[in-house]
């Protein structure tokens, strides 16, 4: 209450912020008079006088303030404030300088995306507060048709003065490529550079992009351009130069939509695992058939048991079927009585207690614990799979072998070694069988398909739990995915592994200055602020929004609803009024296309997927009877204008045929109709069958229509109805803004590593000083490799193996007699460190003196560079697997997350010591063909 009297008095935080903004908005138009008489080269030579002087107070604050050896992130936060507020100095010449180029460019033409375009816009003073909200790294909330293209081009031509480049994010390829186009021209009259990327794109190409002033493109391709510049081997193989300021169009279907989806590169792992799985099929899919028929079995007996009161041997038999399949129908629909689940939990209870329950399990093929996933087949079930050979389940003891092998005098060295060969692959193909045995098991008895995944195509896609979307380009990893493929008698691939991975909130925390613009970010002001730390300013309108946004229209069932919308686009048609029909997928925008087919009334369906057709259509779905059907995101980023005549009917005319589970999806719609003060109106047609009207006890509202004594075909409009909805989508809102949370709590834990990997190998990439970073190497081995020895006196050591490490790795030897001669009796372990140090550095020196220095760096390069490719890698696919199953760690009252974080810190420690070791040996290891004489 108190609230919205003190917003009644002062107006909202946006209002008062757009309040503040208007002197300068004053100052800019002010200016853009003063620059009617000069001349294009006049207004060019003042970009270049700008950019000097802002990269010249940058860098004279940087050379001052490298003197005081500040921190590296101290260092950056001052200079980076000293290039703002240089920036902030030059704002109102800047933007009078783009506001008078658009003023001079009105009435000239040329093509865009193959189109010819003609220039009308000058920037109303509503764009420009716009484009001080950019600039100053915040959100822009801009109804649709209010120019949000053009307000970007302020701040961008602004912050491209420092030299460092813009990254203008679009939703898709054809828009970079249009605006890179269209609004291009006012930054290469002002003399600045642009270019945009697009998928199609090489190397070279995506280079001359980013090396431009201002780059267009949208969030994948520069995602994923980071991501391969982390993966490259020379510095000319890298595309990107850095992320200053970034502006996002449509910033809400970026950040938010797209955030739960991490960007991924993948690659093949190089056992290939097909005829294993193909070999296998046969033997799992009979020993599920026995366990099926025995567990209906055990059923069947249960039934019989419980009529026959014997609750004790009904509870063992349903536990039974339970631990056999417990996603059997049948078992299902018993346990559904009252009772019964306790039956059987009693009976695993006193089991369990005298330490019996693998007594439960003997009858059984193989058993199922649901709840950890784990299936483990019985003595019954290995003779049904393998009858010819019992050691088939038997991994040997490899320890024990490889000790016999050693242990064996009638065998000579190089039997040995042959020995211990055939010893390792014994226990890697009997491991590897039994594994993939018990995948395939997983993907018959625990995966369903349509549930948990479809088949398209010829090929296995993963269902997201919480969507319900096909995950394109996900794979269950240790072969489960191909388990799955054997599973459904489609191709089977090779097996994935990440190479590398971002999840699109830190890479877009890379960046030094973000902002973005959207029709629609209020609803998620509490997103952008946690994770972005963005704020959101809600800019004015040019002229008044005149759209009626008619009451939601209620029916029983989908059918009624689609025979009403059908119904009103046919008055509309006939009316002349132009329709646009939104839909949450492609199948009911089929439905109604052949609706209307049958009516015989002309229309265009359009889906998702943007292309520069689509563009064009929508810009037409303005035209006097014109009839639409989109999906809710389909030319997102295109105005569309009325034609002539339709002012008159009512304008554009939009109809929702379900309500979204975001309400920001039901407003982008809504704001199709009704740009820049055009007349349109709006209306949802909802009825109880929605997905969203069961979340919310669709029963209520079922009863209140039969209190109304509503028929069918009939209609509701009720305000109780439209606040159920609303509270609906807010809840949906919150499950998804928690699973994007949840996202990036876990992505934080590999974000601080992948950045210690990533400069760790940018300084191997770039280094100007190769040798030092090798020296630093070999320090962190040593160091590495003598904590151990921490705590204990040199008597006590284990000499043999430090000889062993030392003499292998950097072709020192450390023979006891010898160290105590050089340090003395009574040595410390600093000493010993320093001795080996210095021992380190003269072998390395001696090998240096043999190779020509640029070779030798070379060689350096490449070495560091292959090996943390290969360990990070490695680490990454250990993340993965440790990702898997941390959510398991709950079921012993530990938090998931901070296991996840404990244990992921440890990988990473293992990971850098095995890094620093793998290094040193190869550095010192390797031979250079050519270069050393043996």
């Amino acid at each position: 209450m108190i609230q919205n009297i003190l917003t009644k008095l002062f107006g909202t935080k946006s209002e008062r912020e757009v309040k503040a903004l208007w002197p300068l908005v004053e100052e800019i138009n002010a200016f853009a008079e003063t620059l009617r008489d000069k001349t294009d080269e006049e207004l060019v030579q003042r970009t270049q006088a700008m950019r000097e002087d802002i990269i010249q107070r940058r860098e004279q604050t940087r050379n001052e303030l490298e003197s005081r050896n500040l921190d590296k992130e101290e260092l950056k936060k001052q200079v980076l404030a000293a290039e703002n507020a240089a920036l902030d100095d030059h704002l109102v010449e800047a933007f009078a300088m783009v506001k008078d180029t658009c003023r001079r460019m009105v009435g000239e033409s040329w093509k865009v995306t193959g189109q010819t375009v003609t220039w009308d816009m000058v920037p109303y003073d509503v764009q420009i507060i716009g484009g001080i909200v950019l600039h100053r790294g915040k959100i822009a909330e801009m109804k649709t048709g209010e120019g949000k293209t053009l307000v970007a081009t302020m701040p961008i031509y602004l912050n491209a003065l420092t030299g460092r480049g813009v990254h203008v994010i679009t939703v898709n390829d054809y828009l970079a490529r249009r605006d890179a186009e269209w609004m291009g021209q006012i930054y290469k009259r002002l003399g600045l550079t642009v270019g945009y990327i697009l998928n199609s794109m090489d190397n070279d190409e995506r280079r001359r992009a980013y090396a431009c002033d201002i780059t267009y493109g949208t969030n994948n391709e520069f995602g994923f351009d980071y991501l391969r510049d982390n993966m490259s081997l020379t510095p000319e193989e890298q595309v990107q130069r850095g992320h200053a300021y970034a502006v996002v169009d449509e910033v809400d279907s970026v950040l938010i939509d797209e955030a739960r989806t991490p960007l991924i590169i993948s690659g093949s792992v190089d056992a290939p695992t097909d005829t294993t799985f193909t070999t296998l099929k046969p033997a799992v899919q009979n020993l599920v058939r026995k366990q099926t028929a025995l567990v209906s079995e055990l059923v069947r007996k249960a039934e019989q048991c419980l009529k026959d009161g014997k609750e004790d041997e009904a509870g063992l038999y349903l536990l039974q079927a339970q631990r056999g399949m417990p996603k059997h129908r049948q078992l299902m629909k018993i346990f559904q009585e009252p009772g019964t689940i306790k039956l059987a939990h009693n009976v695993e209870s006193a089991y369990m207690r005298d330490k019996r329950l693998h007594e439960v399990d003997e009858d059984l093929y193989f058993s199922i614990e649901e709840k950890t996933h784990i299936i483990d087949i019985t003595d019954k079930g290995r003779k049904v799979l393998a009858p010819d050979d019992p050691d088939t389940f038997v991994i040997p003891d490899l320890g024990e072998m490889i000790s016999e092998i050693e242990q064996d005098d009638s065998l000579s060295p190089t039997e040995k070694v042959e020995a211990k060969e055939k010893a390792y692959q014994l226990h890697a193909e009997r491991s590897g069988k039994i594994h993939n045995i018990n995948q395939l098991l997983r993907a018959y008895v625990m995966y369903e398909k349509d549930v948990d995944y479809v088949v398209q195509d010829g090929k296995v896609l993963i269902v997201d739990e919480f969507t319900g979307r096909v995950l394109p380009g996900r794979r269950y990893s240790e072969g489960l995915h191909q388990a799955l493929e054997a599973k459904e008698n489609v191709t089977i691939e090779r097996e994935t592994q990440t190479l590398a991975t971002i999840t699109i909130q830190n890479y877009f925390r890379l960046y030094d200055k973000l902002s973005g613009m959207t029709g629609t970010a209020e609803t998620e002001a509490e997103e952008f602020g946690s994770i972005y730390d963005l704020d959101v300013t809600v800019i004015p309108t040019h002229r008044p929004v005149r759209r009626i946004d008619h009451d939601d229209l209620v029916y029983k069932t989908k059918r009624e609803k689609y025979n009403a919308v059908i119904e009103e686009i046919a008055d509309c048609y006939q009316r002349g009024q132009p329709v646009l029909v939104g839909t949450i997928t492609v199948e009911v925008s089929e439905l109604l296309s052949r609706m209307l087919k049958r009516r015989g009334i002309p229309h265009n369906v359009l889906n998702a997927k943007q292309h520069q057709r689509e563009a064009e259509i929508v810009a037409r779905a303005g035209q006097k009877g014109a009839v639409t059907i989109a999906t809710n995101m389909a030319g997102r980023g295109t105005d569309i204008k009325l034609g002539e005549g339709v002012k008159e009917l009512g304008g554009l005319h939009i109809i929702g045929t379900e309500r979204h589970e975001s309400r920001r999806i039901d407003l982008q719609l809504r704001g199709r109709s009704g740009r820049q003060g055009d007349p349109g109106s709006s209306r949802f047609y909802l009825s109880l069958e929605d997905d969203l009207m069961r979340l919310f006890n669709s029963e209520r509202v079922a009863a209140i229509m039969d209190r109304l004594g509503v028929e069918e075909g009939e209609v509701i409009t009720a305000k109780m109805v439209t606040r159920a909805i609303s509270n609906a989508q807010k809840k949906v809102e919150t499950r998804n803004f928690g699973i994007r949370k949840h996202l990036l709590e876990y992505d934080n834990v590999m974000n601080q590593q992948r950045q210690v990997v990533y400069d760790l190998r940018n300084q191997a990439l770039h280094g100007q000083d190769m040798k030092s970073t090798v020296m630093e190497f070999i320090r962190d081995f040593i160091d590495d490799e003598l904590d151990l020895l921490r705590d204990t006196a040199p008597d006590n050591w284990d000499w043999d193996s430090l000889r062993q490490i030392f003499s292998s790795h950097i072709l020192v030897d450390v023979e006891p007699g010898a160290i105590r001669e050089a340090l003395g009796p009574e040595f410390t372990l600093e000493q010993f460190r320093d001795y080996l140090v210095d021992q380190a550095y003269a072998v390395y020196a001696a090998r240096e003196s043999l190779i020509p220095p640029e070779i030798m760096r070379s060689f350096e390069r490449f070495v560091i560079l292959r090996t943390i490719d290969e360990k990070w890698k490695d680490h990454l696919y250990a993340m993965d697997q440790l990702r898997e199953g941390i959510n398991l760690r709950a079921y012993g009252q530990k938090d998931p997350l901070l296991e996840y974080k404990s244990e992921g810190f440890r990988f990473f420690q293992e990971m850098i010591s095995d890094l620093n070791r793998t290094s040193v040996q190869r550095l010192f290891r390797t031979r250079i063909q050519g270069m050393e004489q043996p």
